[in-house]
């Protein structure tokens, strides 16, 4: 029993794979949602480049 609680308690490299799948999930919705993101940045550039800002 001793043994499961330390194994339980025991959170080596957790950060790291927690980091690992936020970043996983990041480039997942980055590539489902590309070409809205794609043309959401040319907008805001060429309203800037136009010197509207709206």
């Amino acid at each position: 029993m001793k043994k499961i609680i330390r194994l339980m308690k025991k959170n080596d490299g957790m950060e790291l794979v927690q980091v690992a799948i936020l970043v996983a999930i990041a480039i997942v919705i980055g590539l489902i949602f590309r070409t809205q993101i794609q043309s959401f940045v040319e907008d805001i550039f060429a309203s800037l480049s136009s010197g509207k800002f709206e």
